[in-house]
């Protein structure tokens, strides 16, 4: 089976979603088509047998607990997050918080390995390790968007994937440490410790694609149609994947970049690893020809990533930015 249908499960607490999740290994005509439906219907969709070795993504995930389990002043060496480098709870610069501790890197491999000395004992093996996981996930990326390009009967499959193939790619990698509750709680009122706490606050992506990788403790949500929060199944044998504003711009609105959060669990330690593949800052983001019909006019202006970037930073995490690049008379909100 390619994909699994996706499923709701009631409780007295919560809506439980399954993704649809994805068989790379299917038929590629096939698989194309579900990726499609998927973007469409959910903007989230996982993926199985995704060509990403395991002893990769254990090395990355391996430095990723090393560096979090370091003392606070250890951590603190490391460049603070302006946005890139290391952040504790601060967010952005617009005052968001959360329950979290977080590295933001660019993907470049000289960076890495330049902000390797700070960040590790051992340089060239943090280095190594974070640079396959992001050549590994990259491959992915672009396979996928070849893939949506197909679905989308685009002739030109890699429109997408040449944005973040390019030497200039601004794509980021971020690390995400949610610690349990009872470590970010001591010394605070217990009544209200036990309560899971927003570790990620709603967002929506502002790049291309997120491709994410967690660990099995649960903690994202999506936002569906209705508004309604509902708990993503954790499964660390897949990758989850989501389309970014930028996608459902050059789609027309046909993809759905969907809002999302994280939130931290009483008792367990939760890690991600989310690679946000981004396109150079002077590329111009505009619908392609073939996404654009008379019953459907191009809904957003074009414009450089650069000018999206620093709409975004202007804004705070929650904010809606897309609304921003809307064509004239279209009142829309997204």
């Amino acid at each position: 089976m390619v994909v699994a249908s996706p499923t709701k499960t009631h409780s007295e607490e919560h809506l439980t979603i399954e993704l649809p999740t994805v068989d790379l290994s299917g038929d590629r005509s096939m698989v194309s088509n579900l990726i499609v439906k998927a973007c469409e219907e959910y903007g989230f969709f996982k993926v199985k047998n995704h060509g990403v070795p395991h002893d990769i993504i254990a090395k990355m995930e391996k430095e990723s607990f090393n560096f979090f389990a370091k003392p606070f002043d250890e951590k603190q060496k490391v460049e603070l997050a302006k946005p890139l480098g290391y952040g504790c709870k601060n967010i952005g610069f617009k005052g968001d918080i959360g329950e979290v501790e977080y590295l933001l890197l660019n993907t470049n491999p000289l960076y890495i390995a330049e902000r390797s000395k700070t960040i590790s004992n051992d340089p060239a093996k943090f280095s190594s390790a974070v640079s396959a996981y992001i050549e590994a996930v990259r491959e992915l990326a672009c396979e996928l968007l070849d893939l949506m390009a197909e679905g989308l009967r685009i002739p030109d499959r890699s429109v997408f994937s040449r944005l973040i193939r390019d030497g200039d790619s601004d794509s980021l990698v971020r690390l995400n440490h949610y610690p349990p509750m009872p470590l970010l709680c001591k010394d605070k009122d217990s009544s209200t410790c036990n309560q899971n706490k927003v570790g990620f606050g709603e967002h929506s992506d502002p790049q291309i694609l997120t491709i994410l990788r967690s660990n099995d403790v649960g903690g994202l949500q999506i936002s569906l149609h209705d508004g309604a929060w509902v708990p993503v199944t954790p499964d660390p044998a897949t990758f989850c994947v989501n389309v970014g504003d930028l996608l459902q711009v050059m789609t027309n609105g046909r993809f759905v970049s969907v809002r999302h959060k994280a939130l931290t669990n009483s008792y367990k330690s939760r890690m991600s690893m989310a690679y946000f593949a981004g396109p150079p800052l002077n590329a111009r983001i505009a619908v392609p020809p073939e996404m654009i019909t008379p019953t459907k006019p191009a809904l957003y202006k074009p414009f450089t990533w650069a000018e999206f970037k620093k709409a975004a930073f202007a804004l705070r995490l929650g904010d809606r930015r897309l609304g921003l690049f809307r064509m004239e008379g279209d009142e829309q909100v997204a």
